[in-house]
């Protein structure tokens, strides 16, 4: 679209929590259309969270949330052409992108995981992720590691 910006939808919060960063994630979980299948899924997941951590005085919501902002990732790397050469140039994510990007790592790395059920697996990676451990959070301290590597090209900024 060249000349005008498409309107932000605005999103529902969820039934549960009142929350629409759930409604954000489940949106994303969300497979050929099945929104009540997807809640119940996330449902499922924050009830074994709640079921495994009792010790932790934090509930599953906060625990959650606590875990998408552990795989949250600050800089990326973006390939800008300079002369015939490629640089990887590392770039500051605005907000909006950022929670994308958490919510969609956490998703490909619960798929990713061996167990029973969606919201098993789900629930294992959430809490792998709490605990700064498992394949998201990985994936953004190597974001991290690649921006720092090439810190020499931010100049290259655009």
């Amino acid at each position: 679209m060249r000349k005008s910006k498409p309107k932000k939808r605005i999103l529902l919060p969820d039934p549960k929590f009142n929350d629409t960063l759930v409604t954000r994630f489940v949106n994303d979980l969300m497979r050929d259309g099945k929104k009540t299948t997807a809640f119940k899924i996330f449902y499922d997941a924050l009830a074994i969270v709640d079921e495994r951590m009792k010790d932790n005085e934090l509930s599953s919501l906060d625990i959650f949330k606590k875990a998408l902002q552990n795989i949250t990732p600050q800089v990326e790397v973006k390939s800008r052409r300079v002369g015939g050469a490629t640089f990887q140039v590392p770039m500051e994510i605005r907000g909006e992108r950022k929670t994308a990007i958490s919510i969609r790592n956490l998703i490909l790395f619960a798929r990713k995981r061996s167990g029973k059920s969606m919201a098993e697996k789900l629930s294992a990676e959430i809490m792998a992720a709490f605990n700064e451990e498992g394949g998201a959070f990985k994936r953004k301290e190597d974001t991290h590691r690649m921006a720092e590597a090439n810190r020499a090209f931010a100049h290259f900024r655009f």
